[in-house]
């Protein structure tokens, strides 16, 4: 009896990877070896549902790769060292998770030796660029099966075909596709298929159960996210996952995306990441503070470039890791504490509290006194300063 060739599918449980178990299994005879990258956001019982799920539908195997840290310190810290929230909102919570999972799956992959590895992407996001590239990228040799994209399903001919096949799972929750991580969770449904929508209370994967104010401090140690209301963590992955529990149900760090896809079309997508914002809003704060001028004017401008460059599955370009070796620079001194009030859909920031605070008194207070230079030097200063400009205008008489 001739084998089955084998097929390496990035599984999630979801309807679109429970798809194309059935699909690649009983429509194209192949041998499954399902796999599910874990980065934060699956807790250890979800996880062991999701393998005996994965044996139910029928995979030969089924291999849980625990990639938490490593999504942390390969992405999550340079995403907080930059600042970085696409179009001054999205902090890339699902762009990040991709390309970490694609490389973790790719390199698992590479031990099977398939004939194909397969994802559940549709034809009209991201995703689908970026596990593409990943997998050319560490098996050029495999082909790359994409059932929902290749034959342009819906939801409802998906659910369907699910249901013909015996294949008894919650489908009311597909009405919302979700996606939890580290990073935060993205959530789309129809609200955010059109250019006008909201999506409801009931979509959101936290409810809003807190509703009286609480303070919040966050401890940064160069850069990295240490320690909440003083308890310190051993792992910044830890103190991250420890925030979202504690703002996520004041209903902050909710919003929609709206942003250019890879393949040059708009989207739109629905986003509750409270940890995330929080934590670059008070590193943000603390750099302002810490950093001077210029430092913090190149290190937006490589952060925009870093930021954009792995929202588009381009991670792997060595160009990444010379950025991440700048910003890693700019940490030096950004240790410090940041203060919150938290309350029902809002924060207010307090301020922040560092040894290495450039706005000390010793050096004077802004708009009042000065302790370290006279007037005299001022108008010496400014006469120097705008020097060429004054030139310039008398040469051309554009003083106008």
């Amino acid at each position: 009896m001739m084998s089955k060739k084998k097929v390496v599918l990035a599984y999630s449980g979801g309807l679109d990877t429970s798809y194309c178990v059935k699909y690649l299994s009983e429509e194209r005879g192949l041998e499954i070896h399902s796999v599910l990258v874990n980065t934060g956001g699956f807790s250890q019982q979800e996880l062991d549902e999701v393998e005996k799920r994965a044996y139910a539908m029928g995979v030969t195997s089924h291999k849980t790769i625990e990639e938490t840290s490593n999504y942390y310190s390969s992405v999550i810290k340079y995403l907080i060292f930059g600042n970085i929230l696409k179009n001054s909102t999205y902090p890339l919570s699902v762009s990040a998770e991709r390309v970490s999972q694609a490389m973790a799956i790719a390199k698992y992959a590479k031990t099977l030796n398939p004939e194909y590895i397969a994802h559940g992407s549709t034809g009209a996001g991201n995703d689908q660029v970026r596990f593409d590239m990943i997998f050319q990228t560490y098996l050029p040799d495999a082909e790359i099966i994409t059932p929902i994209r290749d034959m342009r399903l819906s939801r409802e001919e998906e659910i369907a075909y699910l249901k013909s096949k015996g294949v008894d799972m919650d489908f009311s929750k597909s009405a919302y596709s979700i996606n939890k991580g580290l990073w935060g969770t993205s959530v789309g449904g129809k609200e955010t298929l059109t250019s006008k929508g909201y999506l409801p209370e009931e979509a959101w994967p936290t409810q809003v159960t807190k509703t009286v104010e609480e303070d919040l401090e966050l401890g940064f140690v160069k850069g990295e996210l240490k320690s909440i209301n003083g308890t310190e963590f051993t792992h910044s992955y830890e103190a991250i996952q420890a925030l979202e529990k504690i703002a996520a149900p004041f209903g902050i760090g909710r919003d929609i995306h709206v942003g250019d896809t890879i393949i040059g079309i708009k989207g739109r997508v629905g986003f509750e990441a409270s940890a995330a914002i929080l934590t670059i809003k008070a590193h943000q704060a603390l750099e302002k503070h810490i950093l001077t001028k210029w430092q913090i004017y190149w290190k937006d401008q490589v952060a925009a470039f870093y930021g954009n460059w792995l929202h588009e599955g381009q991670f792997m370009d060595p160009v990444m890791r010379d950025l991440e070796s700048m910003m890693e620079s700019s940490q030096k001194f950004v240790t410090g504490k940041a203060f919150f009030k938290l309350l029902p859909y809002r924060y207010q920031l307090i301020g922040i509290e560092s040894e290495h605070d450039l706005m000390s008194a010793k050096f004077g207070n802004y708009g009042e006194m000065n302790n370290a230079w006279t007037g005299d030097d001022v108008k010496g200063f400014a006469k120097i300063f705008g020097n060429q400009s004054a030139i310039y205008h008398q040469v051309n008489q554009e003083n106008d």
